[in-house]
């Protein structure tokens, strides 16, 4: 499973998006804030377009806070993920998101079935209902 982010995280930083969406099944969804990708071949658009632009030369970093498995075959796992440009030796805390990923295995493979990304707070502890 750990292949899933080292992958997109490698084709990420290679700013190859046909290479990003091997990860993701052909029907995956993805939910960004301001973004909804209905499929495989969106995903591979709007990302093509952001590693040739706003996201050129960035990496993606991915911490692992959680893994539910759903049965053998599925998993929801919740990251704990930045995008760093170059120059940066750390991202500000502000930018750092939580994700939600449901995963599937197909053909022994691990693939992204959907993802969700939003805004995560400097301290986790903070992110509490007060």
């Amino acid at each position: 499973m750990v292949a899933v982010f080292d992958g997109t995280s490698r084709a990420w930083a290679d700013g190859d998006a046909n290479a990003f969406t091997q990860w993701y099944t052909e029907d995956a969804t993805v939910i960004l804030p301001g973004f909804y990708l209905r499929n495989q071949a969106e995903v591979r658009a709007d990302m093509g377009t952001a590693f040739a632009g706003p996201l050129k030369d960035s990496k993606r970093i991915h911490a692992v806070q959680s893994v539910r498995f759903l049965g053998e075959d599925a998993a929801v796992v919740v990251t704990r993920s930045v995008t760093t440009f170059p120059g940066e030796a750390e991202a500000p805390a502000e930018r750092w998101e939580l994700a939600t990923w449901a995963l599937s295995r197909n053909d022994g493979r691990w693939l992204i079935e959907a993802y969700h990304s939003c805004p995560a707070p400097a301290d986790p502890e903070e992110a509490q209902w007060t």
